[in-house]
């Protein structure tokens, strides 16, 4: 039985120790070199005693973070990653509380975080040089059992606050045993990495590599702002899979580029992080007619998905693509506010219960208890579902569709409005390469914010009056060349907000 998910990384480097397993721009790290250079630095941890402890790391666009995560692990501990391009401020602010039992950076970051986390123990991975104690690693892994933390991952969640998100060995080895099983990956395959190692989707590129002995290269950031570039860098590495975040997979699909050239080896994209509309599918769909298209849903909290649907179909250009049905070992849940299940084709909260959901927020016992929840359906025995926030509804082929968030709803005039339908039809109009439709109360006004090349926004009310119904109409539109993004590559909505509301102050 599968109960750590450094076997994955064992397995990997005794059936191909030669073969690259991580490469970026400067550097490259084959499984066995992974494998015995985080055994050296796991070594040191351990030596520390970061056993269930929480570990600190700072990551890059390289193999060496996927080297400090193993080690992490090595140790017994569960790794941290934390962006240290991140302020001072904000970075104390997420790790302050979480008093990590050490930290793990890179040479030119150690001044920097023994000025910020001074009572921390910090290691590089020159400090572990040529030491390795299989005994002592032998030990910690023997302690470590399934449901033990592997990482913890931040995220701000609505609230801007962030929030340490604990997973499980459990959750990361069914994840992976699923997408394999599922999608047929095997050692021929070649991803191309595009989420930041800080963000959870990024776990998919790592587990899958390693379950399935194939090779990631970390796609530089830079060569999204290329995409001709882009393009070549997918040819030149012969990259089979994508996982990438839907506003990745978008400005691809709107830059133009797949009239002059297109990706010769990908047979796999899947994308996650924000609701796709058929148009730039549509367009991926035409250049790619021999791949499998993938939508991912899934929050932090439920180890990276919870639902996926395989595009079946070319998709109308305003038509929202579904979220689709439950991962392998867990199960979704449309839930009203009396906490039954709603009627198909009624909003419900999603909400999530089996193996993927995670221990909690780290040190927040309040937070944690108001959303991961005893079923309401089963007052038997403890049986705990995450409540996402996020509302769906179940189509008639069964599936479901994301609608918005539930604090997003919006309630005007006797008609409820999800801003998830404006977008959509907004997404599918010419030039339009993003949407965002946000609502201000003070004002009561519907503000739609559009992204890309439109044309004026008398002719953008004609043509959404031909998609939607009239109390659905924004009442100003507001157009960007671009819109700001998180971290995540999400757009950035709390930026984007107080960008209009500062127009709107100077009018």
């Amino acid at each position: 039985m599968q109960i750590n998910i450094l076997d994955y990384l064992d397995r990997a480097a005794a059936l191909h120790p030669d073969k690259p397993a991580f490469c970026g721009d400067k550097s490259a790290l084959t499984f066995a070199e992974l494998n015995s250079r985080s055994r050296a630095l796991g070594t040191a941890l351990a030596r520390a005693g970061v056993l269930r402890r929480p570990v600190a790391v700072t990551v890059g666009r390289d193999p060496e973070t996927v080297l400090f995560f193993m080690s992490a692990l090595h140790a017994g501990g569960f790794y941290v990653p934390v962006d240290p391009t991140l302020p001072d401020e904000r970075l104390s602010a997420m790790l302050s509380p979480v008093s990590p039992a050490a930290f793990v950076c890179r040479p030119s970051e150690l001044e920097r975080m023994r000025h910020l986390f001074p009572d921390t123990p910090l290691f590089t991975e020159e400090s572990a040089a040529d030491l390795c104690d299989d005994r002592l690693l032998g030990s910690v892994r023997a302690s470590i059992i399934d449901a033990d933390p592997a990482y913890m991952i931040f995220t701000s969640g609505s609230t801007g606050t962030p929030k340490g998100i604990v997973v499980t060995h459990r959750g990361v080895i069914d994840l992976a045993e699923w997408l394999v099983d599922t999608f047929g990956f095997s050692e021929r395959d070649v991803l191309g990495n595009q989420t930041p190692f800080y963000f959870d989707a990024s776990v998919k590129d790592i587990y899958i590599t390693f379950k399935c002995c194939a090779t990631t290269h970390i796609l530089s950031k830079k060569l999204f702002m290329f995409p001709s570039r882009l393009v070549d860098a997918l040819n030149e590495k012969e990259v089979t899979s994508v996982l990438w975040a839907t506003s990745a997979v978008n400005l691809l699909a709107g830059s133009g580029i797949f009239e002059s050239k297109k990706p010769l080896h990908i047979n796999r994209v899947f994308f996650a992080g924000e609701a796709m509309t058929g148009k730039p599918l549509r367009i991926w769909q035409e250049a790619l007619p021999g791949a499998t298209f993938v939508n991912l849903y899934g929050p932090t909290e439920i180890t990276v998905d919870c639902t996926y649907y395989v595009v079946p179909r070319i998709f109308a250009d305003d038509e929202q693509v579904p979220i689709g049905r439950a991962c392998r070992n867990m199960e979704v849940l449309l839930l009203g506010e009396d906490g039954k299940p709603v009627p198909r084709g009624e909003l419900g909260e999603i909400c999530v219960r089996g193996s993927g959901v995670a221990l909690g927020y780290y040190g927040d016992s309040e937070r944690s208890a108001a959303v991961f929840v005893q079923n309401p359906l089963n007052p038997f025995w403890r049986d705990i579902l995450y409540r996402t926030g996020d509302l769906a509804r179940e189509n008639e082929e069964g599936d479901l569709v994301f609608a918005a968030r539930s604090d997003d709803q919006i309630k005007r005039h006797g008609n409820r409005i999800e801003p998830g339908d404006i977008e959509a039809a907004a997404r599918s109009l010419d030039g339009i390469s993003e949407a965002l439709c946000l609502y201000n109360r003070e004002r009561d006004r519907l503000v739609l914010a559009l992204a890309g090349k439109p044309d004026g926004n008398a002719a953008l009310m004609r043509s959404l009056s031909a998609k939607l119904p009239k109390y659905m109409l924004p009442d100003e539109i507001r157009c960007f060349d671009s819109f700001p993004h998180n971290a995540n590559g999400k757009i950035d909505r709390h930026a984007l907000k107080r960008i209009i509301d500062e127009q709107a102050d100077q009018v």
